[in-house]
C-alpha cells in the first residue's frame, strides 16, 4: 500500500474497464487521480466511489481528439493538484476499431490514429513539463496485442496500436534525461458485455483477465519505483497469449 503516496496521476479512458480499475487502484495507493474522459456523468460515478473508499480524485472532461481539449484538462490538473508525475493513455473509441484491410477508409483510420498515437503524443507533449518537473516522472501507454498478432478484421485498430508502441519507445529513448520513463501495455482483459458474443478464451491460462485483479496491478507497477529502471517495453498481461509471438 501507499505506493504512489504524494504523486498525482491523469488516467485517460478513466470511467470504465481498465481505466476505471487503474484510477480506483492508484487512489487506494495515495495518489491524487484526475479521472479522464468524455462523459460527465460516467467520470462523476468513478469519482464518487474514489471518495467514498477515503482517495482524493477529480473528474476531468475531456475528448482526447481535441488538441484543445487536452491542453485544457492538462492545466485544470495542475491547477488543481499541483503538478502531474504519472500520465496513462487508455482512452480510445470502441466504436471505430473493426475494418477489413480491403474495406477500410482513410476516415475510419484516421479517427483511430486520433484517439490512439496521436491523442496519446498530444497528452504525452502538454504534460511533459509537469513530468519532467516531477524527477521521475511515468507515462503508460496502451498498445494491443491485436496489433502485434495482426489480428484479421482489426486493420485501423492494428495500425493505430503499433504506432502507439513506436512512439512509446522512440520516447523512452528521449525523455529518459529527463527522468521520465515511458512504457506500453498490451492487455487482453474482459472489458466488454457479458451479450457481447465473445468466443471462449484460447489463451494459456484460459480466460480472460479482469480489469482489476489483472491489469490494474501492472500499471501500478509501471507507475511506481518498482519499475524505475524499465523504459521503453511492452508488458503483456494476456494470460499468455503472445508467448514466443514476435514484439
Amino acid at each position: 500500500m501507499n505506493r504512489l503516496t504524494g504523486k498525482v496521476a491523469v488516467v485517460t479512458g478513466g470511467s470504465r474497464g481498465i481505466g476505471r480499475a487503474t484510477a480506483k487502484l492508484f487512489a487506494a495507493e495515495g495518489a491524487k487521480v484526475a479521472v479522464v474522459s468524455r462523459t460527465r456523468s460516467s467520470i462523476d460515478a468513478v469519482v464518487s466511489e474514489i471518495e467514498a473508499a477515503g482517495g482524493t480524485a477529480i473528474g476531468v472532461v475531456c475528448d482526447v481528439s481535441d488538441a484543445g481539449q487536452i491542453k485544457v484538462s492538462i492545466d485544470q490538473v495542475v491547477a488543481a493538484f499541483g503538478g502531474i508525475d504519472i500520465l496513462v493513455n487508455n482512452a480510445f473509441d470502441p466504436s471505430a476499431p473493426n475494418s477489413a484491410t480491403l474495406d477500410l477508409s482513410v476516415e475510419q483510420l484516421q479517427r483511430n490514429f486520433e484517439m490512439g498515437p496521436i491523442s496519446y503524443l498530444r497528452l504525452m507533449q502538454a504534460a511533459h513539463p509537469h513530468l519532467k518537473a516531477s524527477g521521475e516522472g511515468r507515462i503508460i501507454n496502451f498498445g494491443s496485442m491485436a496489433g502485434v498478432m495482426g489480428l484479421a478484421g482489426y486493420a485501423p485498430y492494428n495500425m493505430a496500436k503499433e504506432a502507439v508502441r513506436a512512439l512509446t519507445r522512440t520516447a523512452a529513448r528521449e525523455w529518459a534525461a529527463h527522468k521520465i520513463t515511458v512504457n506500453n501495455l498490451l492487455p487482453l482483459a474482459l472489458t466488454w458485455g457479458e451479450d457481447a458474443g465473445v468466443p471462449e478464451p484460447t489463451n494459456p491460462l484460459g480466460r480472460y483477465g479482469d480489469p482489476e485483479r489483472d491489469v490494474a496491478p501492472v500499471v501500478l507497477f509501471l507507475a511506481s519505483n518498482d519499475s524505475q529502471y524499465m523504459t521503453g517495453y511492452s508488458l503483456t498481461p494476456d494470460g499468455g497469449s503472445l508467448i514466443d509471438s514476435a514484439r
